[in-house]
Formats: structure tokens, sequence, C-alpha cells
């Protein structure tokens, strides 16, 4: 808003003409210091050329940002437009979304600074010595997550793709257990044509250390992969993931019953996140139509 304020009287008349239906044309007029009776002449000589183009990609801009439940600031905004084939410039983007008060949806990070627990050492950090994967089926990471419904918290598990960041298989429950996690494993193993070999990485916590996970592991010839202790960044994608789901999804919802729950998590991995949302580390794409690439 201060950058309109300093600006021309041109652009100042523009922003009036974009916003005074929602705001008020003398109530601007009031803000920016110009006159109402200036205003009117200057529409009735006609919009220039770049006040006309300004409108109308600011009508793209907030559609793409609609489409986006509001997730998308300036840069996958301006992505998003240069693949419908819209020529225009990032900041040009980022003025039309600072103008109309479009920001992207975040949430807060915050890390437990409680002390780790020292976990047994058998399960090394087999991520570290390989590269990073350039097919699917290659390297999974799992985690899970704590979502609050009503006064009780229900536990989301979920199981990434790391190649493309795509979560091929999750679960929700009332109960932190070791079923939890083997639920989301088999979702994944019956979604994906698996071989022997996959590494999947996890942090130490008792759900994947279980006997009932590991068995399931050797089952499919899926190899185990664990943090390093006092080192969470060893699964930073999973970390990384949760925290977009909630500035997405969660933020600013109360989920009064499991059902309402689990329909808005079925609708955000599968219709959203796996196919709509644009990730910067795949080169502005889905993870599904990273994949598409690949195949």
């Amino acid at each position: 808003m201060a950058t309109v304020s300093g600006g021309t009287t041109s652009e100042r008349f523009g922003f009036i003409h974009r916003f005074g239906k929602k705001l008020g044309v003398r109530y601007l007029c009031d803000w920016l210091n110009v006159s109402p009776s200036g205003y009117y002449a200057w529409r009735l000589r006609g919009l220039s050329n770049r006040v006309y183009d300004d409108i109308k990609l600011s009508q793209l801009v907030h559609r793409e940002y609609e489409k986006s439940r509001g997730t998308y600031g300036s840069p996958r905004v301006f992505e998003a437009l240069k693949r419908l084939g819209i020529r225009t410039s990032r900041k040009r983007v980022e003025r039309l979304m600072r103008e109309a008060g479009l920001r992207a949806r975040a949430i807060k990070h915050y890390r437990n600074s409680a002390a780790l627990h020292r976990y047994f050492m058998s399960i090394p950090n087999r991520r570290l010595e390989l590269p990073k994967p350039k097919h699917i089926n290659q390297h999974w990471v799992a985690d899970l997550t704590y979502l609050r419904v009503g006064k009780t918290w229900r536990y989301l598990a979920t199981v990434m793709d790391l190649y493309s960041r795509r979560i091929i298989g999750w679960s929700l429950s009332n109960r932190k257990n070791a079923e939890l996690t083997i639920t989301a494993l088999k979702m994944a193993i019956r979604k994906r044509d698996i071989k022997p070999g996959i590494i999947f990485h996890t942090d130490r916590g008792a759900e994947f250390r279980s006997y009932n996970v590991q068995d399931v592991l050797s089952e499919y010839g899926i190899i185990s992969s664990m943090n390093r202790p006092y080192h969470s960044i060893d699964n930073a994608e999973m970390e990384s993931f949760y925290k977009t789901l909630k500035g997405d999804l969660i933020r600013g919802k109360k989920y009064t019953n499991e059902g309402e729950l689990r329909k808005d998590l079925k609708g955000y991995i599968n219709h959203f996140y796996n196919t709509q949302r644009l990730h910067s580390s795949l080169g502005y794409r889905s993870p599904m139509e990273y994949e598409a690439m690949a195949a």
C-alpha cells in the first residue's frame, strides 16, 4: 500500500479503479491524496494500456491464488501464470498481490526443545551414504504428527516417495502405535509396483522401531533407515510436509469429529498436494506431474 500512495497520479487512479467498488472511491481518493473529480476525469479519458493490463492480470492473479486455497505467495503464483503462457514479471505479480492484500497462508514452526531420549543405535541413517534418488521407489520417508479434533488428538502417519515428494500412503487414528504406521506403509505398498531394496527412512520413534513394523519391512525387502540421534533434520522432508499441511489446511479450522478431518485430509492429499501444489524443489511442478515427466 505504501508503494501505491507514493506512486504517480496515474498509478493511484489505477489502484482506485481496481478497488474502488470494494473499498469506496471517495475513501481511496482521500487516502491517496487525489480528488474524486480528478479520478473521474482520468477515467473518462480512458484507461492507459498499462492500467488495463494490470486489471486483467490482477484478475488472473486472484484466480490462481484462490485455486491454491490461499497458499501461494508471489513466486508460485508467478510460476502458475507462466505455465498458462502468461508473460509477466515476478515483481509485477508481487506488486499486484501486495496491492490486493494477498498473502500466502503460513504457520509458525516450533521446535521441540525437550531432551531427546537415547534410542538404540542398531539401525543407521543409510541415506547419508546415498545420492539423491533418481527414480521413484528408491527412497521412502515416513513420520507422524498430531492433529486436534475437539479436545482430543488424532495421529496422522504419512509415507512420502522422496524422489517426487508425493504422499503415497497415509493413516489417521486416535492411537499412536505401530498399527498406525503399518496401515500407512501398506497403503504405499499397494499403490506402488515395488521391488526389494527400497530405503524406508524414519525417526527413531517407538512406532517405527517396533518388531511389527520391522517384520513388514522385511517381508517386502524394504531396508530400514533412521535418523541419527539428535538430528531431526535427517527427516526434514516429512517435517516440511507437515508444516505445509498445517499451513494450507489445518490452521484456523476447528474439527469436531474425525470424519470431517479425514475427508479434508483425503481431499488435500489426493486432489491438491499430490496433483496441483507446485514445489520449488521440483522446478515448480506437482509431485504427480514430476513423476509423469520421468515415466
